[in-house]
């Protein structure tokens, strides 16, 4: 009877080159740590940078961090948390069909909104503002300060150590979403593939959600969407084939239509543009400018008559600006209270001041907030009854 072999790192690194695309990210052939350490038996390098991104305090954070609901409006409203799963779950899917690496992309989605303020793109904003003259901010560049600066894991190195292709896909994470600041990171090398995956499973899981969720609170009424063509035709399809169907399932139905369309159209447009490119191997990206993973023009038009509906009738929901002026407001005023009095911070906030200037330590504090944590600290300062 033979022995049962375990399967080893080495194992692992052997089957990627077997297995997956030419033109994929092997995790042999990773740039390494910013501190160099001893690797794992039989864990790859991106497979522990996943791990020490889910253990991470920053991550779990994100659970009460908002997506466009603050967090106390709703149990069932997503948060950033919820966010990160759902992308992660749609770039391992688009991943596994184009074999590419699984466990960078898992890891890159897990790890690419851990910079993100509390009350989500308002809070970055107003630190954005109060930022301006003090090296600026934006969650990308927090994000990699998160991971190679704030995390206190290791008695051995600072931050998480990840792998320098995390960190790329980090500090490289772009979607519409996202405002372009400058930032004072470069780390240099191709845009990966994965990459590339992480950043459109994001716009797919960002426009999806946000629709159900504005849907859920009756900010969006399915009147709104009479006019988008993917919501129509996923509307007839479900008409044809079921009666009766409660509004609960024909939204649920439907959202799982317009995800399955979208991821099915990346997958198809981007093997065409892997062809017309030329993409033989992961050296054959280095001379790309463009992105290959992408929707085809017929998606894109499709899309951006969904996006427009939710700009105008949710984003710009009279309660969600509301909302969001209201957050970014509390931020700025709590950052002003603790540059004006930095002693009222936390010591182990205060202590970063020494290193790394009073208004970066303050920022620092701030962006790591929850929302339920920034409104308790208001709360401290302005309730005169409640405990400080």
């Amino acid at each position: 009877m033979n022995a049962v072999k375990m399967l080893t790192k080495r194992d692992i690194e052997k089957y990627e080159c077997q297995r997956l695309a030419p033109y994929a990210m092997k995790s042999g052939q990773t740039q390494g740590r910013l501190h160099k350490e001893k690797e794992h038996a039989y864990r790859t390098v991106y497979q522990r940078d996943k791990d020490r991104i889910i253990y991470s305090t920053a991550f779990r954070r994100l659970e009460y961090k908002t997506q466009v609901f603050v967090n106390h409006e709703g149990d069932y409203y997503r948060t950033r948390l919820t966010h990160t799963i759902e992308v992660a779950q749609i770039a391992r899917t688009i991943a596994r069909v184009l074999r590419l690496n699984e466990d960078l992309v898992e890891a890159i989605a897990l790890a690419h909104d851990l910079g993100h303020t509390p009350f989500g793109h308002a809070g970055e904003d107003a630190l954005a503002e109060l930022m301006k003259n003090h090296g600026g901010f934006d969650h990308n560049t927090h994000g990699l300060r998160v991971v190679d600066v704030l995390e206190k894991r290791s008695p051995l190195f600072p931050g998480l150590n990840l792998s320098h292709e995390i960190r790329r896909g980090i500090i490289r994470h772009a979607t519409p979403f996202d405002k372009k600041r400058q930032s004072g990171f470069c780390i240099q090398g191709p845009h990966l593939l994965e990459i590339q995956v992480v950043d459109i499973a994001d716009e797919v899981a960002y426009d999806n959600h946000d629709l159900d969720d504005g849907l859920k609170s009756g900010f969006l009424s399915e009147d709104d969407l009479s006019g988008v063509p993917m919501w129509s035709e996923a509307e007839r399809r479900l008409k044809k084939n079921y009666k009766n169907l409660s509004q609960e399932i024909k939204r649920s139905e439907i959202i799982r239509f317009l995800i399955n369309a979208q991821v099915t159209d990346i997958v198809e447009n981007t093997l065409k543009s892997l062809e017309r490119s030329k993409i033989r191997t992961l050296e054959d990206l280095d001379s790309i400018k463009k992105n290959i993973v992408g929707f085809s023009r017929t998606m894109n038009s499709k899309r951006r008559l969904l996006k427009t509906v939710l700009e105008e009738k949710l984003y710009k929901h009279y309660r969600v600006v509301r909302m969001t002026d209201k957050a970014a407001r509390f931020l700025k005023i709590l950052f002003r209270l603790y540059v004006d009095n930095p002693e009222q911070l936390p010591p182990q906030a205060f202590e970063r001041i020494k290193k790394y200037g009073k208004e970066t330590a303050i920022c620092d504090y701030i962006a790591g907030m929850t929302d339920r944590y920034a409104l308790d600290q208001y709360k401290k300062f302005f309730e005169p009854y409640e405990r400080v």
